[in-house]
């Protein structure tokens, strides 16, 4: 029987405090600015003229790179154009096949760069060279908010 007492004293206990906490009198900061004063928006004449987007979607704008000739069609040609000249870029002995040294370039690049001693292996201070380097996020810019008129 005394379970019973000591469960119902402790649910009151909670309700109690739930409304303590839910109900009670502290102070509550604005989460909101405070609005500003009518008079300081510009009218509906002063707004400047906003250009309009174009109407071109993106998928248009990707069609009218590919179709060269400008005759609404794109070619089989036109469409492996972009791709033979990265191919073309990659095949550096110009044999017209691509060797995986080829493809790598940049890799093999770095990697000979990064191998100072030249021993075709690279200990752990010449591979630190090879991490990438990191650019920091540039911060935000923000205009800082007009200030409200002083109330009367």
């Amino acid at each position: 029987m005394w379970r019973y007492a000591v469960g119902g004293v402790a649910a009151l206990l909670m309700v109690a405090a739930g409304w303590v906490l839910f109900h009670g009198d502290a102070a509550r900061e604005a989460v909101l600015p405070p609005q500003p004063a009518l008079a300081a928006l510009p009218q509906d004449d002063a707004l400047p003229d906003v250009p309009e987007a174009s109407a071109r979607t993106r998928e248009q704008k990707r069609f009218d790179r590919y179709d060269k000739d400008r005759d609404g069609k794109v070619t089989r040609e036109e469409y492996l154009a972009s791709r033979r000249k990265a191919f073309a870029r990659l095949d550096t002995n110009g044999d017209g096949k691509l060797s995986f040294d080829e493809w790598a370039i940049k890799t093999t690049t770095r990697f000979g760069g990064a191998d100072r001693d030249r021993s075709g292996a690279l200990d752990r201070a010449e591979f630190a060279t090879t991490a990438p380097k990191r650019h920091p996020k540039p911060k935000c810019v923000c205009a800082a908010a007009p200030a409200a008129p002083p109330e009367d």
